[in-house]
């Protein structure tokens, strides 16, 4: 029989977090958006973890939700407000293997218990299908300017189902 894979676990975001994270964050980019950016895009994209005390105390700033396996991070995404997904990044080591969809399912639980009716996402090309196979709808197509490139990525909005005691 095969070894099975470590469960992922969810835990709050702490300050100690950032340099790991962004990592992650530039692994993901530079591994897993290949096929829909190019390298100076991707370069330009990854340059928001350079400062990794910006990048932390953007973070910090946010809901964010790291995911862990046997106790180190692997993935991480961060709620702005009440009813935007800001960011979802995934090692590309145990991309497809539901940390992701974990992430989201506790950010979706977390805005509709603070009374969101709809959550919002600008999702990267790569991201797209994700975010679709999700019920997210897209909404509006966007051009981003970053360290001098352009980045393309959709608003999608998904509606939420209120929770039991969630403002109405």
């Amino acid at each position: 029989m095969g070894q099975s894979l470590p469960t992922p676990a969810l835990r709050p975001y702490l300050a100690s977090d950032a340099p790991m994270l962004a990592q992650i964050f530039v692994a993901a980019i530079q591994e897993l958006t290949g096929d829909d950016y190019s390298e100076a895009q991707q370069e330009a994209w990854a340059a928001a973890a350079e400062d990794e005390d910006a990048f932390g105390k953007k973070l910090a700033g946010e809901l964010t939700l790291i995911a862990t396996m046997q106790n180190s991070p692997v993935g991480f995404a961060s709620l702005r407000g009440t009813d935007h997904i800001d960011m979802v990044y995934v090692h590309p080591s145990v991309a497809g293997q539901g940390v992701g969809a974990m992430l989201i399912d506790a950010l979706e639980k977390l805005a509709g218990a603070r009374g969101a009716r709809a959550l919002s996402v600008d999702a990267s090309d790569t991201a797209f299908d994700f975010f679709r196979k999700r019920g997210y709808v897209a909404k509006q197509r966007n051009s981003v300017p970053r360290e001098g490139e352009w980045l393309a990525n959709t608003t999608m909005q998904k509606e939420l189902k209120p929770s039991a005691g969630a403002p109405q």
